[in-house]
């Protein structure tokens, strides 16, 4: 069964002299209006108490543009600067819902610049893409084709750090599902091993800024003996910036081979809730803990389940997977970090991050045979636990765990 999903296609580009001088006058346009507006909303919010929607901040852009001072605001394309305002909304929503902090300031050319075009701004025909204010198509290497009769939504173009173009074509994708298999799996994260499975399977941390990590080091030492604002300071600036990129590449390729296969290889998948926030402050892992990204791999596992009909279920971050014994169910009192075999009275011994994942498979499944949400929630029950940390006990206690070598396949083990 086929079903069709929203779906970007990235590609690079390079622009010709004329248009890249374009680009960034419309990601200036761009950084600026999302900053005043951002401005102009916290200012009404302190000295009047009043908000401010997005058709307001709207009238206030065209009210912008007719001053002598942001009278260049009307050179560039209106599209990007109505999407960052747009963009905005969509920040003091989630904030207001308390999905995020409070919007912050986009920095000045420090990382990543962006401008999104909706299908007013640019035009598609014949397999070329052309952006409003500009005279030619873009020169994009088409590293893969786009879906046959595919009508692009949506365009944005970017600049990274280390100076590369690329545009972003969103468009709707036909994904087949794949066909039901009775295999599940439990993933318990690391960083010796960068996830092990329910089976055993071990699968090796690449480790992609520790092999870069002493061209990198040379890189910013040269960078910070230039003189700042200086030409040389620049070109050092980049240097790094290519570094930095190459280690993201790298690290985004191997997360999706391997989420990809995780996915067409099992129904089920269970994943640890893992706080990478709080884990990042512990400064001896922290560098570790960044360079594994279990955030992003857990990202592609979601909409990857969900475009090919798998499941993957998230259990509470504080279910004691490497504590508990996945042949008895005993969970020990204290298991440092540095143990990584241990013994559990009943004569079983375990590999700590293979019985983590045992453990993480088995409270999986239960939960989503009994219909039960695993996600951690925000508030919490009488009891004072977490509603998800209840369900994930609740519906494992007193049920018999797989042994050592037992296969797990369809019902619960």
């Amino acid at each position: 069964m086929a079903r069709q999903v929203k779906r970007a296609f990235r590609y690079r580009f390079y622009p010709t002299g004329e248009q890249a001088a374009e680009l960034a006058r419309t990601f200036g346009c761009v950084r600026l209006v999302y900053n005043k507006a951002l401005e102009e909303r916290t200012r009404a919010w302190y000295a009047e108490r009043r908000r401010m929607s997005y058709v307001q901040t709207s009238a206030a852009l065209t009210a912008w543009k007719q001053t002598p001072e942001l009278g260049f605001l009307g050179e560039v394309s209106s599209v990007p600067l109505q999407q960052a305002l747009r963009h905005l909304q969509t920040a003091f929503t989630n904030f207001f819902a308390r999905r995020a902090k409070y919007p912050r300031f986009k920095a000045r050319k420090k990382s990543r610049e962006s401008a999104e075009y909706t299908g007013s701004a640019f035009r598609w025909r014949d397999g070329e893409l052309m952006l409003a204010k500009m005279s030619e198509p873009l020169a994009i290497v088409w590293s893969r084709p786009l879906p046959d009769g595919a009508e692009p939504s949506t365009v944005t173009v970017s600049r990274d750090a280390a100076g590369r173009w690329f545009c972003s074509i969103l468009c709707i994708d036909t994904v087949t599902r794949l066909d039901p298999v009775e295999q599940a799996v439990g993933v318990a994260a690391g960083l010796s091993s960068l996830v092990t499975l329910s089976t055993g399977e071990k699968i090796a941390n690449p480790r992609h800024e520790r092999r870069d990590r002493e061209r990198l080091a040379r890189a910013q030492r040269g960078l910070a003996r230039k003189v700042p604002g200086s030409a040389n300071r620049d070109k050092a600036k980049a240097r790094v910036a290519r570094i930095h990129a190459r280690i993201a590449d790298r690290r985004r390729d191997f997360l999706h081979k391997l989420s990809t296969r995780l996915v067409h290889e099992n129904q089920v998948v269970v994943i640890e809730d893992l706080n990478v926030r709080n884990l990042v402050k512990n400064h001896s892992l922290a560098r570790a803990v960044s360079d594994a990204a279990w955030r992003q791999l857990r990202m592609m596992l979601e909409y990857k389940a969900g475009w090919y009909g798998r499941e993957l279920v998230v259990i509470d971050r504080w279910f004691p997977s490497s504590k508990t014994c996945s042949g008895c169910g005993t969970i020990t009192e204290k298991l440092p970090l540095y143990v990584r075999v241990w013994e559990c009275g009943c004569g079983a011994r375990h590999d700590r991050d293979v019985n983590a994942a045992k453990n993480v498979l088995a409270a999986g499944l239960a939960v989503s045979a009994c219909g039960a949400g695993v996600r951690p929630q925000r508030e919490s029950s009488r009891t004072g636990q977490s509603v998800s940390k209840q369900e994930t006990h609740g519906v494992t206690r007193g049920l018999p765990r797989p042994r050592a070598g037992e296969e797990v396949k369809g019902g619960l083990f």
